[in-house]
């Protein structure tokens, strides 16, 4: 299995070969950096640089195009004037799962405020509510609905904070913390990603926008 301490270390020094002092953070999100990755996992890293052009993204994927496991690459890359001015809903989950190892995410963002937890909370809840109906209506995907619930993980983390203070990057935390309903939502998508979850798409379906619904109504703008 990859050895994700190695592999950064690897990355890090590729792309500092690339752009040298040009590199103002390189950080690691989602299951790599929680320490819940299994044998495929994506290996989620953030790059920001001083500037962000399109030759800049050529001269990035040259770069990168020989590490091991470069197909499990993805991540966020941008110039730090644009994630400075980034949408504060989006930066809420961006800052709390983010392991800095270059440099310090904090120097480059604004400083957090209390509705960004909120604004995070009901823009994506606002999102899958429209997913679930149009993936019902017209794409009929349990693969697309999979990934709504994926993303429905990071709204759970939204609201616990919102609702008790703490953010709890791990599933397991997470779900000692959920009261019923949400602990409904985690528990499905735990489902699907384990290939275990036996419910068809109108179940799926009915469960999720029903969720979004509540959220929507309860967080709505102050």
């Amino acid at each position: 299995m990859l050895e994700i301490q190695t592999w950064m270390r690897g990355y890090i020094a590729a792309v500092r070969s690339a752009f040298g002092d040009r590199v103002r953070y390189i950080g690691l999100q989602g299951s790599r950096a929680r320490g819940e990755a299994g044998p495929d996992s994506d290996i989620d890293v953030v790059c920001i640089l001083d500037g962000c052009s399109l030759a800049d993204l050529e001269t990035y994927r040259a770069a990168v195009a020989d590490l091991p496991e470069r197909d499990k690459l993805c991540g966020f890359v941008s110039g730090a004037a644009e994630l400075a001015a980034w949408d504060r809903g989006d930066l809420f989950s961006f800052r709390h799962d983010t392991e800095d190892w270059y440099g310090q995410l904090a120097d480059l963002l604004p400083p957090e405020e209390p509705g960004d937890a909120r604004r995070a909370l009901h823009t994506g809840a606002c999102g899958l509510y429209h997913l679930c109906c149009h993936n019902f209506l017209h794409g009929r995907s349990t693969e697309a609905v999979s990934e709504a619930y994926k993303s429905a993980v990071f709204l759970l983390r939204a609201k616990a904070y919102l609702e008790q203070g703490v953010y709890c990057r791990r599933r397991a935390e997470l779900a000692r913390r959920l009261p019923g309903p949400d602990l409904d939502i985690l528990q499905t998508a735990q489902a699907l990603k384990a290939r275990s979850c036996r419910e068809d798409l109108t179940a799926l379906t009915d469960r999720l926008l029903a969720w979004c619904r509540d959220v929507i109504c309860r967080y709505g703008p102050a």
